[in-house]
Formats: C-alpha cells, structure tokens, sequence
C-alpha cells in the first residue's frame, strides 16, 4: 500500500493529538496514615479503665487492647499478663507472639 498523500505545504502531524507535547504523568504521594499517639506510660486513669472495661471484652488480644483503649503494644502485653494472674481473664490460645483471652466466668471448667 503506498504511503497517503499529503497537501502540499502541510505538516504531516498538525492536530493536537501528538505524541511530543503530552504531559509526563506525575506520579502521586500516596495515602498517607496519621501517626497513632497511644500512651506508654501507665497512669491512673488508664489503670482504671483497663481494671473495668477489659474483663467484660469477650476476645481479648494486644491488638484489641492498643485500638480500645489507645495504649502502646508492651503496655497492653503488661496489662493482660496482670488481669491473667488475677484470675480476671483466662486464656484460650498461646501461638507465637499472638495471645487470645476471653473473660473469666464464674462457673469453674
């Protein structure tokens, strides 16, 4: 097939479709995700919440403990340590670094 013709004086390309003069994609910064500001010390108030409100969690882990109560990982580790010896709550799987509790009935098994 030979080539089209073009008028004479005419550039090949003149429309605004050419390839030369396109804008580069930029490429975009991403989502960015808000520093959590959990607490590391263990103040009064905390020690209260922790004393009332995880008992009555029916699954309790570090990471429901971190997003509830807005405390850091050792904190809550520390936290469901304490309330296993008490007898607050009781274990249900130990596996790796991953602790699953539950709250203490007050039937025995």
């Amino acid at each position: 097939m030979p080539p089209k013709a073009t008028k004479a004086g005419a550039p090949a390309k003149s429309s605004g479709g050419g390839g030369g003069k396109a804008k580069k994609k930029k490429w975009s910064k991403g989502k960015v995700k808000d520093k959590a500001l959990h607490a590391v010390t263990l103040d009064k108030t905390t020690y209260d919440r922790i004393l009332k409100e995880v008992p009555t969690f029916k699954f309790i882990s570090v990471s429901i403990l971190i997003e509830r109560l807005k405390v850091g990982g050792s904190l809550a580790r520390v936290a469901i340590r304490h309330l296993e010896e008490d007898g607050q709550i009781k274990k249900i799987v130990h596996h790796s670094g991953q602790l699953v509790y539950t709250r203490s009935t007050g039937g025995t098994e």
